[in-house]
C-alpha cells in the first residue's frame, strides 16, 4: 500500500558541508530538502571568528543551487583562546547562530578543539547571558575511556559540572548515541537538547563490525549496541520535544574514507530526509516526523518553522553508491549508497506559489 506524509520543509540542525569542491558536490543535497542547516565550524583551519564565519558563508551561497532559498546557519569553532566579545559581536550581528565545542582531538578536524573544558568558562558565561546556545561533541578523550563509553563519561565528568555551574546556558548534546545519554537529555531538559542522526537510528555495531568490518559506517561517536539504537529510536518518534533533527552528514573523499587510518563520519544527505521517513514509519509514527524533523529544533532556536513543505511517499528508488567531486578528491561514499530506498520526497511546495514535483534521485 502507498504511503505519503506531507510536512513542513526540514532543517538539518547539524551538517558538514566542507570547502571547496566538496562543498559544491555535498551542498545541493541538503538545498533540495532542508530550509536551514546549522553549519559545523570545523574547516582547516577553523572557523574561529566573525570574518571567518562570514567568508564561509558567502562561499556557502555562492555553491547553492540556482533559486534556491536554503538558509545556512553559521557557528564559532571555541577554542582555549576564544574571545567572548568576538562571540557576542558575531551572535548580536546574526553571523553566529550558535558556538561548537570539539574536545581536542575527539573527532575529524579538532585539533585546533578545546583541551580543557574549564578554559572556555568565560565564554559560556558570556554565551549564557546574552542566549546563545552551545553544541557540544559529548564525548571523553582519555585514552584509557573505552570507545564505546566516551559519551557515558563525558556526560558524568564533563557535562553534568557545566550544566551546573551555567543554569541558564542553552545546551544541545550531538549526535545522541546511547541509552545513557537519551537519559540524560531528558533529565535535563529544557536546559538541554538532543539531535539524533539518520544511521545511529538504522544500525548497531553488528551491521558495522559483524560480517566483515564497514569502514563506511564508522562515525563519531560510534554506533553502539541494539538496546542503545532502540533507545534512540523511541526518542526520536516520540514526539519528545527535547530531540530533533541533526544528520551529521560529513563527506570524505573516498581515499580518507578507506584509509588503514579512516576519517570518522557518514554523508548521508543523499538519504537523510528518506531514512528518518523509514525508521519512522517502522515504528507506526509518521505522525511525529514533522515535530522532530521541523519543529522541535526551530522552538530551541527562537525561530519559525519554515513555510514551504514536503512530500515523502512509499517510491523506491536506488542511492547512488557515490558522490563525484571535481579535482583530486574525485568521489566520496554515499550511505546506503546501491540500496534501494523505500521512500522518496515525491513533491515540494514553496509557500503561496506552486508546487513542484521532484525528478531528484
Amino acid at each position: 500500500m502507498t504511503q505519503s506524509i506531507t510536512i513542513r520543509k526540514p532543517d538539518d540542525w547539524h551538517l558538514h558541508v566542507r570547502d571547496g569542491a566538496m562543498l559544491k558536490a555535498a551542498l545541493p543535497f541538503t538545498a533540495h530538502n532542508f530550509g536551514r542547516a546549522i553549519i559545523m565550524p570545523n574547516l582547516l583551519p577553523p572557523v574561529l571568528n566573525v570574518k571567518d564565519a562570514i567568508a564561509y558563508r558567502e562561499r556557502i551561497m555562492a555553491a547553492l543551487p540556482e533559486g534556491s532559498n536554503f538558509k545556512p546557519l553559521m557557528t564559532c569553532y571555541l577554542t582555549d583562546d576564544t574571545d567572548p566579545n568576538e562571540v557576542e559581536i558575531g551572535f548580536k550581528d546574526k553571523v553566529f547562530t550558535a558556538v561548537k565545542l570539539y574536545p581536542a582531538n575527539a573527532t575529524t578536524n579538532s585539533t585546533y578543539g578545546v583541551t580543557d573544558i574549564r578554559k572556555a568558562w568565560k565564554v559560556f558565561e558570556r554565551m549564557e547571558k546574552i542566549g546563545m546556545t552551545l553544541l557540544i561533541h559529548g564525548e571523553e578523550v582519555d585514552p584509557e575511556v573505552d570507545i564505546f563509553d566516551r559519551e557515558a563519561v563525558f556526560i558524568e565528568r564533563r557535562l553534568t559540572p557545566l550544566l551546573k555551574a551555567f543554569p541558564k546556558l542553552k545546551v544541545v548534546l550531538e549526535h545522541v548515541s546511547s541509552r545513557i545519554g537519551v537519559d540524560f537529555v531528558r533529565e535535563m531538559s529544557p536546559q538541554l537538547g538532543g539531535t539524533i542522526t539518520p544511521y545511529h537510528l538504522l544500525l548497531n555495531r553488528t551491521d558495522w563490525l559483524g560480517w566483515g568490518l564497514k569502514p563506511y559506517m564508522y562515525c563519531m561517536p560510534v554506533i553502539k549496541t541494539e538496546d542503545d539504537r532502540k533507545a534512540l529510536v523511541e526518542a526520536a518518534t516520540s514526539g519528545d520535544g527535547k530531540f530533533w533533527l541533526g544528520t551529521d552528514s560529513a563527506p570524505h573523499a573516498v581515499a580518507k574514507k578507506l584509509a588503514v587510518t579512516g576519517a570518522a563520519g557518514l554523508f548521508n544527505a543523499p538519504v537523510a530526509i528518506e531514512s528518518y521517513a523509514k525508521t519512522f514509519a517502522k515504528e507506526g509514527k509518521l505522525d511525529k516526523l514533522e515535530m522532530f524533523a521541523s519543529l522541535n529544533g526551530p522552538k530551541h532556536y527562537g525561530l519559525e518553522p519554515n513555510e514551504d513543505t514536503i512530500t515523502l511517499g512509499t517510491e523506491e528508488w536506488t542511492a547512488p553508491e557515490e558522490m563525484k567531486v571535481d579535482g583530486p578528491e574525485e568521489k566520496a561514499l554515499i550511505y546506503r549508497g546501491g540500496e534501494k530506498i523505500e521512500w522518496k520526497v515525491v513533491a515540494r511546495k514553496l509557500a503561496h506559489v506552486h508546487t513542484a514535483t521532484c525528478g531528484c534521485k
